[in-house]
């Protein structure tokens, strides 16, 4: 096996063991949580910094770059081909206040490109992995993008993170008009939920403005593995993005919005 195919292992590998950890502790892992100081309406949990030192710990021995969203940018060859970018716990808030899936989410990246992603869906305790040339599952099951091409029955996947002000300006203004194009409009309060829903084609668009890297690295490389389109445009922040992820045939918001 290549150095591809072992980091490809590997992803796969950590996403399961931290998925397991935090399902078998259920209850009794910590949800204590605060708000962070630079950006009011962010939650963070215990378990967030739990699950962030347990991945690390399995990452951290291949030497190479690895981005996080709690601890940042750990870099040990800044000439490597690849690097990994970890949320330890995307939809903090809906494991918080136990309002839905939440989820594990690891990319491996050739640059900033995701080439491979794993997911990890909790509480269901479902696997999702993918990339471009080598496919998609969810649960060892080959996945797919769906075939809807109509507006009107498309689904859109889409969300509003804690750095984007709803409403504040002609920016976001379009961004919510452009939803109304749709049949129907979910916020699940996960990105890589919502980026594995289009891949298994429960829906064919997620769309998202300041969106952070972490957040959707995993669930873009997901995307197309299983046949789908990504366009990933930087946002106004430091390793933010706008993100529309498509099943490829539906007209989706283009670009900045």
């Amino acid at each position: 096996m290549d150095e591809a195919g072992e980091l490809r292992q590997l992803v796969k590998r950590v996403t399961v063991e931290a998925l397991n950890d935090l399902c078998d502790a259920g209850d009794a892992i910590a949800r204590d949580h605060t708000f962070s100081e630079s950006i009011p309406r962010e939650m963070k949990a215990a378990a967030d910094r739990l699950l962030e030192d347990r991945i690390l710990r399995d990452l951290e021995p291949t030497g190479l770059p690895i981005l996080s969203e709690e601890c940042g940018e750990r870099s040990t060859d800044p000439n490597a081909e690849f690097r990994f970018v970890v949320d330890p716990l995307d939809g903090t808030v809906n494991f918080i206040r136990g309002l839905g899936s939440c989820a594990i989410s690891i990319a491996l990246c050739r640059g900033n490109q995701p080439v491979f992603g794993a997911v990890g869906i909790y509480p269901e305790r479902s696997l999702a992995w993918g990339g471009k040339g080598v496919g998609a599952a969810l649960n060892d099951r080959p996945i797919g993008v769906s075939s809807i091409d109509d507006e009107n029955r498309a689904v859109i996947c889409t969300g509003f993170p804690s750095r984007f002000r709803i409403g504040e300006n002609d920016r976001s203004k379009r961004f919510v008009d452009s939803l109304n194009r749709y049949g129907k409009v979910r916020m699940l309060g996960s990105a890589a939920v919502s980026l594995v829903k289009v891949a298994a084609g429960a829906a064919e668009i997620y769309a998202e403005n300041e969106i952070m890297i972490w957040d959707v690295a995993a669930g873009m490389a997901i995307v197309e593995g299983a046949g789908g389109a990504v366009n990933a445009t930087s946002g106004s922040f430091p390793d933010s993005l706008y993100v529309v992820a498509s099943n490829g045939v539906v007209e989706c918001p283009r670009g900045k919005q």
